[in-house]
């Protein structure tokens, strides 16, 4: 049997555990990039490392390598070795609990040190009884991760944490035990003076306490997040079909989708999805396929043409041969797209991890330095330890572990008001850089919704008549353009008509008996096929609709035609404010969609884009955003449906509208709730002006610290000034933050 081990050359997928923040990422890539023969890019969102190997290398190797560097690698299992997304754990959940319990624990911690009135006799016992859990066990995946750092010579912010958290925690206990912090009665005046001091009389239980709290709670807005990452393939996946009505020695019988092979035949009835790709060998019917191609007319399909797995039959019944199944199938190949782009675009650094790879190692050699410094020149041993143990508390980053989630939180819950969602704090960086944004056609720029535009009557002819008996009779069929007239004329005309002696001609219309009115409704072809005559103000408005990218539907009756009903993908009534806005922003608009170029420009005259890329394949739009970039353009790509996810993924920003599909709302970065195209300018906007909060607030969150280092250094630095300094930065971080609520 072929075992894992023995992959041939070529890509090889790597499920990775144990990081902890985007610095790990890189240091697990680099290590990978050593090996002779390998190019590996690692995201940290999905934990997953895609690796191309063009050498003798095998996959156990690439293990190796990451389990070195002190982290954990498997391949990923078969899908049919996975279990149902249902039963998966909640990476967030233990997150949440460790979170939830460390904050009940540290508030009180908090209010004892810095009230004064709630120092009552012995009151700093009462605080290390409730800190010292959530220095153990709320800060051990800190502890954790910088013991691993340390194995392996690397320094992190989990360093930094840890480092912090233990030294303040430590130093308490000596104050308590062999200083004079335990002695009952003891209180922290709150107080700002600079002096030198042995620090046997303070204690730091509160930064201990609240610097655990404070980061986990950053981390638990970031595991949320990450549980995110992978749910654009599921829903993708999601859309296949379950089961499949497979014909196999002249017996029809059901059969789950992944026992379905090329060359079997299977039947499609009415509503039911198509299980695979592959071609219609009986039957005729209207195939829903604007969630795959975002063609907003369905398409008509016989014996002979091809159909995609996915798509929904809306008509009559279909029996069709496999001729691609599995993960071969268009949908599945859409899936890994969506997986490739997430990887390609996760390698970006957040703005906290990369400052700390120079801020942790400059702090811990301060630290180090300071002790030295006061040991070599005579001071006692409470004197050093008390400047090194300040340097530490001083510089541990209490406001950076609320800089980016209270940001995002408030700008989050401001957008939400407003109809967007943001989905981390990685997509602001691309707001400030997109200088191009794409709009797909079908559900952005228009309803997505059939809707009757025009009627146009024969002389003679009223048209509110014409309507009228179309729609009744129109009223008998499920198919979506037949919706539209049926809708229009209820909306216009009243209550339809009764219809006798209906009928059904696929793919060509319908007939029947309405008020005593014979009639034909359909296409052109249809009503000359019956004799009747078009003439040539209908057959000029019949060629009209259709130079405009809009579907003809003709109504006849007594021998000739009597009015032409224009339908097509109405634009929604915001679109050209919306590009008017997008404009403004700096952004260039760009058309892209899967329908023909004349409806394609006919749109697009309407709303004011000059760039229009038509009859674009689904697995081609991400080829498509592709080559903008490769033009220098920063992308922005707003879309709603399955055929989008791929693009939304692969673009600099992803922006799904929430009315269309799951999956093209979780492969994208800003979701616009209301359906609105307007309020894609918003969100570019909130989503500016959060990156600029969350820079604001990580520079204070350093500056508040990093001046208080040299009095630390120095000796100088009170307990209660160090404490004042952290609360002061938590603070301002909090209300800079908050100010995001008047957001307009």
């Amino acid at each position: 049997m072929t075992t894992a081990t023995q992959q041939p050359v070529g890509q090889i997928e790597l499920v990775i555990g144990g990081m902890t923040c985007a610095s790990c990422a890189n240091r697990i890539e680099k290590k990978l990039n050593r090996l002779d023969g390998v190019s590996a890019t690692v995201n940290y969102a999905t934990e997953k490392a895609s690796v191309e190997v063009t050498g003798p290398v095998h996959p156990d190797q690439l293990i190796d390598v990451v389990e070195q560097a002190g982290y954990t690698a498997a391949l990923p299992a078969p899908p049919e070795a996975k279990a149902p997304a249902a039963a998966e754990p909640d990476p967030a959940a233990e997150a949440r609990n460790r979170l939830t319990i460390s904050a009940l624990l540290t508030v009180p911690v908090i209010a004892m040190a810095m009230i004064p009135a709630l120092q009552f006799t012995n009151w700093q016992w009462l605080s290390l009884t409730l800190a010292a859990p959530v220095v153990v066990w709320g800060a051990l995946p800190f502890h954790r991760a910088a013991l691993t750092n340390l194995r392996h010579g690397a320094a992190t912010m989990d360093t930094l944490v840890s480092m912090g958290v233990l030294a303040a925690f430590g130093w308490s206990l000596y104050a308590l035990f062999l200083g004079t912090a335990g002695t009952p009665g003891m209180t922290h005046p709150f107080e700002f003076t600079i002096a030198r001091m042995d620090g046997t009389g303070a204690i730091y239980l509160e930064a201990a306490a609240g610097v655990t709290t404070f980061i986990l709670a950053g981390r638990y807005f970031e595991a949320r997040s990450k549980r995110q990452a992978g749910a654009a393939l599921r829903a993708l996946l999601e859309l296949g079909a379950k089961d499949v009505a497979v014909r196999r020695d002249g017996v029809e019988r059901r059969i789950p989708v992944r026992e379905l092979l090329v060359g079997d035949e299977f039947v499609v009835r009415p509503g039911e999805k198509i299980a695979a790709d592959g071609v219609v060998v009986d039957g005729s019917s209207a195939v829903d396929a604007a969630m795959l191609t975002g063609e907003s007319v369905p398409i008509e399909v016989g014996p002979g043409a091809a159909v995609t797995g996915g798509t929904v039959d809306i008509g009559g019944r279909l029996v069709v041969r496999a001729t691609r199944v599995g993960a071969d199938t268009q949908l599945a190949r859409m899936a890994k797209l969506v997986e490739e782009a997430q990887a390609g675009k996760a390698r970006a650094q957040r703005l906290a991890d990369r400052i700390s790879g120079v801020f942790v190692p400059i702090v811990i050699a301060l630290a180090v330095g300071t002790l030295g410094f006061w040991l070599g020149t005579g001071g006692s041993v409470a004197a050093a330890f008390t400047a090194a143990v300040a340097v530490l508390i001083i510089a541990c980053p209490c406001a950076l572990g609320l800089a980016t989630p209270t940001a995002l939180l408030v700008g989050t819950g401001r957008g939400a008001q407003l109809g967007i969602l943001i989905k981390g704090p990685e997509v602001l960086e691309q707001t400030r850089r997109v200088d191009t944004v794409v709009l797909d056609k079908t559900g952005t720029v228009t309803t997505g919704v059939m809707t009757l535009l025009e009627v146009v009557a024969a002389d003679g002819e009223d048209a509110d008549r014409v309507l009228a008996l179309a729609g009744a009779l129109e009223h008998g069929s499920e198919h979506p353009i037949a919706r539209a007239i049926a809708t229009a004329a209820a909306e216009r005309t009243g209550e339809l008509a009764a219809v006798t002696g209906f009928a059904n001609r696929e793919g060509l219309g319908v007939r029947g008996t309405v008020d005593g009115t014979e009639l034909l409704v359909g296409r052109a072809r249809l009503l000359t096929e019956q004799g009747l005559e078009l003439g040539t103000e209908l057959a000029a408005a019949v060629e009209r609709a259709q130079r405009a990218g809009r579907t003809a539907v003709l109504a006849g009756w007594a021998g000739r035609a009597r009015g032409v009903l224009v339908v097509a993908d109405a634009v929604r009534e915001t679109s050209a404010e919306a590009v008017t806005r997008l404009r403004t922003l700096g952004l260039t608009p760009v058309m892209l969609t899967g329908d023909n170029a004349a409806a394609a420009r006919a749109v697009a005259a309407q709303v004011g884009i000059d760039e229009v890329i038509a009859d674009v394949l689904p697995e081609e739009k991400a080829d498509t955003v592709r080559e903008l970039q490769r033009r220098g353009r920063v992308v922005a790509m707003v879309g709603d449906g399955v055929n989008d996810a791929a693009a939304l993924a692969t673009a600099d920003l992803g922006i799904a509208m929430g009315t269309g599909t799951d999956v093209a709302i979780e492969a994208s970065d800003l979701t616009l709730v209301r359906g609105d195209l307007r309020v894609a300018a918003d969100a570019i906007r909130l989503a500016r002006r959060t990156l600029r909060t969350i820079h604001g607030n990580l520079f204070w969150a350093f500056a508040y610290n990093v001046a208080a280092i040299p009095l630390a250094v120095a000796g100088l630095l009170n307990p209660m000034l160090a404490g004042a300094a952290m609360a002061l930065s938590s603070v301002f971080v909090v209300s800079n933050s908050l100010r995001l609520r008047a957001f307009r």
